[in-house]
């Protein structure tokens, strides 16, 4: 255990809190739920950069690492469906890319490759972190700025769908092979 896969696990811990959060009316809740996301989001980005620049890459650091985003993003993403704030559809398209590419990874690294994120998949997360923080916050704090939340969504959605495109077309010769 080190401290990039502290920071992974505190990502981990903190998806109950931010739902309980994001699920129960008090006042206050929407910046408390923005404020747990973001430092959640802050430790995605801390945790491979310290890892990388300190060389201290873990095993078990790039299993947890990827799980730990799809569950923030994914657990946050259903939560706003809940609030109706997010619509259901898009919701499901963007959860079913992350099992998608999850499981095309997997596929690969049976067949002894790695697949990295590519920059189309650090712009969907990037666009995710962005357009949920504006959807915690909501018309109550955002005002007329609201529709850069619905804005978000589709970039979202865009990017979500074109990087799970380029992710199949690059590595469809592991899926399609019939080597182990």
């Amino acid at each position: 255990m080190n401290g990039p896969n502290i920071l992974t696990l505190l990502r981990v811990v903190s998806v109950p809190a931010l739902v309980v959060v994001l699920l129960t009316q008090f006042n206050g809740r929407e910046i408390t739920a923005f404020i747990i996301f973001l430092v959640a989001a802050l430790t995605d980005m801390l945790d491979g950069f310290w890892a990388r620049r300190r060389k201290k890459t873990t095993s078990f650091g790039q299993l947890l690492d990827p799980i730990a985003d799809k569950l923030l993003v994914s657990s946050v993403l259903i939560c706003l469906v809940e609030l109706q704030l997010a619509p259901a559809w898009m919701v499901v398209i963007i959860i079913g890319r992350e099992i998608a590419v999850s499981g095309l990874r997997a596929v690969a690294a049976s067949k002894g490759t790695n697949i990295s994120a590519s920059v189309l998949g650090k712009i969907k997360m990037i666009s995710e972190v962005i357009t949920i923080a504006l959807l915690i916050l909501g018309r109550k704090y955002l005002g007329d700025l609201y529709f850069l939340s619905q804005v978000g969504l589709w970039l979202v959605l865009a990017t979500a769908s074109f990087s799970a495109a380029e992710y199949f077309l690059r590595y469809k010769h592991l899926v399609l092979s019939n080597q182990n």
